[in-house]
C-alpha cells in the first residue's frame, strides 16, 4: 500500500477522533503492509498496541477498506517483531464478527445499578439463545453508558451457550461498506444471503444509517426478511429510535415492535461499584499500587457523565503511581485529572450550592454571606466552602469574593478545617454526602 494511502487514512482519522487523540494514538502507527485481509501494522509498545486495537480498531478497518483494500483484522507488531493479534479460535458455527466482540466485555464484567438493570436483564434473557420474546431488542443510552458492553456480552454469551447459532455482529459503518462494497463489485446476491443466513444479527450504533437512503432500504429488508424466519436482532444506538432523524419512518416503526430499553446515566453508587471492580482487575497490572481512602469516591462524584472516561482516569491514576512510586491520593487525582474534571465538572455554580447549604442548616443565606462568626453560620459557610472546591472548578480567590469578599486564605482555612472534621465527626461526613447527593440529582 503508497504511503500517500496511508497518509489519507492517518488524515481521515484525525478528523474522526480529534487531534489530541490522533498525536498520541495514531501517528505513532505505521503500516508495514496487508495481506490475506489482514492489515500490519507497527506500534511503539504493546500498550499503545493493544489500546488501538480495542479503541480505534473498527475505524482503522473503515477508513482502510475505504482506499481500496480489502481488510478484516489488524495485526500490531512492537518494533517490526511482535505480533499484538490472534486468530479467533474456531468454533463448530463459527461467530461472525466484523467488529470483533472485545474480550474485557462480558456479563461478568458489567456492573449492575438501577439505571441499567433492565438493560442487563433484558440482554442476560436474549444471550440465552432461546425463542425469541421481543425481536428485535433495542438498546439505547449515551456514550459510555454501556450499551456497546452488553451487546458483546450478548454476543460472548451466544458463542459459549449457542455455538450451533451462527452469530453476526457487525457495526452500523461496516454494514454500510459491505453494502457499498457490493454494488461497486455487482455482488448484491451474495451481500443478502451473508446477512439473511444468520440466526443472530447485532448491529452496533445504527444512529450511522442516518441519510443514507439506499443502505437504509436494504437494511430494511433485511430485518424483514430475519423477523419472518423468526431470527433474532438486536440493535443499539445512541438515541431512541424515534430521535433518529433521517432514519426512515417504516424503520422507527420496525425498531420499535421489540423491546426498547433506555440505559440511563449512572447514579453515584453504581459509578462507585465500576470503579471497585475495574481496581480489582488493575490488581495483577499495577503490582504494589496503592490507593488512599476517599479516592474513588472521588472519582464517583466528580466524573459523572461517561463510564469510559471514568474507567480512564482510573487508570491514568495507577499509571502515574506505578511510575512514581507514590500512594494515589485525593490530591494527585485532582493535579494529575485536572482536564477530565474540568471536562466532567456538571457546571454547578456556587450560587446554588450556597442556596442549598442554607436550606440543609435553616439559616438565612444572607446571614452565611454575611460577617457573623457565630458558630451556628461558620460551619454551614465552611461546608459550602469545602462543596465549592470540591464540585466546582472554581479558583480559591473565586470562591472567596462570592463569601462576602471573603480572602482566598479564608476559604482555604474553611475548606482544611471540614477536611479534618469530616475525619472525625460523623454528623458533619453525613451532612456532606447528603448535601453532595442532593447537589448531584
Amino acid at each position: 500500500m503508497a504511503n500517500v494511502e496511508w497518509d489519507q487514512v492517518k488524515a481521515n482519522m484525525r478528523s474522526a477522533i480529534g487531534a489530541g487523540n490522533f498525536k498520541s494514538w495514531i501517528e505513532p502507527l505505521s503500516l508495514v503492509n496487508t495481506a490475506e485481509g489482514v492489515a500490519r501494522l507497527t506500534a511503539p509498545n504493546l500498550f499503545v498496541g493493544d489500546y488501538v486495537g480495542k479503541t480505534y480498531g473498527d475505524q482503522i478497518i473503515y477508513h482502510l477498506n475505504r482506499q481500496g483494500m480489502s481488510v478484516q483484522r489488524l495485526a500490531f507488531d512492537i518494533d517490526g517483531a511482535t505480533s499484538l493479534s490472534k486468530p479467533a479460535a474456531k468454533k463448530a458455527t463459527p461467530l461472525t464478527a466484523d467488529a470483533q466482540p472485545d474480550q474485557r466485555f462480558t456479563f461478568d464484567s458489567f456492573v449492575v445499578g438501577k439505571p441499567n438493570e433492565l438493560a442487563h436483564a433484558a440482554a442476560k434473557r436474549v444471550a440465552e439463545g432461546g425463542p425469541t420474546t421481543f425481536n428485535p431488542l433495542f438498546l439505547y443510552g449515551g456514550v459510555g453508558l454501556g450499551k456497546t458492553h452488553l451487546m458483546h456480552a450478548i454476543a460472548h454469551e451466544l458463542g459459549e451457550k449457542r455455538p450451533d447459532l451462527n452469530v453476526l455482529y457487525i457495526s452500523a459503518d461496516q454494514f454500510i461498506y459491505r453494502f457499498i462494497s457490493a454494488l461497486r463489485e455487482r455482488k448484491m446476491m451474495d451481500f443478502k444471503q451473508h446477512f439473511r443466513s444468520v440466526d443472530v444479527l447485532m448491529v452496533d450504533d445504527i444512529q450511522f444509517l442516518e441519510g443514507k437512503e439506499s443502505t437504509q432500504e436494504e437494511f430494511f429488508h433485511t430485518f424483514n426478511a430475519l423477523v419472518d424466519q423468526n431470527k433474532q436482532l438486536i440493535i443499539s444506538a445512541d438515541r431512541a429510535p424515534g430521535e433518529i432523524r433521517d432514519l426512515s419512518e417504516r424503520i422507527k416503526s420496525r425498531l420499535q415492535c421489540g423491546l426498547v430499553v433506555d440505559l440511563h446515566p449512572t447514579d453515584y453508587e453504581l459509578r462507585l461499584g465500576i470503579l471497585h471492580a475495574k481496581q480489582e482487575t488493575y490488581v495483577n497490572v499495577y503490582p504494589g499500587v496503592e490507593i488512599a481512602t476517599g479516592v474513588l469516591e472521588f472519582l464517583a462524584h466528580r466524573i459523572s457523565s461517561n463510564v469510559r472516561v471514568l474507567e480512564g482516569a482510573l487508570n491514568r491514576l495507577y499509571a502515574l503511581a506505578s511510575l512514581v512510586g507514590r500512594t494515589v491520593t485525593v490530591e494527585m487525582a485532582q493535579d494529575c485529572l485536572s482536564d477530565i474534571l474540568r471536562a466532567s465538572d456538571r457546571k454547578l455554580t456556587i450560587e446554588e450550592i450556597q442556596r442549598k447549604v442554607s436550606e440543609h442548616y435553616d439559616i438565612r443565606l444572607s446571614d452565611m454571606l454575611g460577617p457573623k462568626r457565630t458558630r451556628s453560620l461558620a460551619r454551614p459557610r465552611q461546608v459550602a466552602m469545602w462543596l465549592c472546591k470540591q464540585l466546582t472548578s472554581r479558583s480559591l480567590p473565586e470562591i472567596g469574593r462570592k463569601f462576602g469578599k471573603r480572602d482566598h486564605t479564608t476559604i482555604m482555612h474553611g475548606v482544611r478545617k471540614i477536611d479534618e472534621l469530616r475525619q472525625s465527626d460523623s454528623q458533619i461526613a453525613d451532612d456532606l454526602e447528603l448535601l453532595r447527593r442532593a447537589l448531584e440529582d
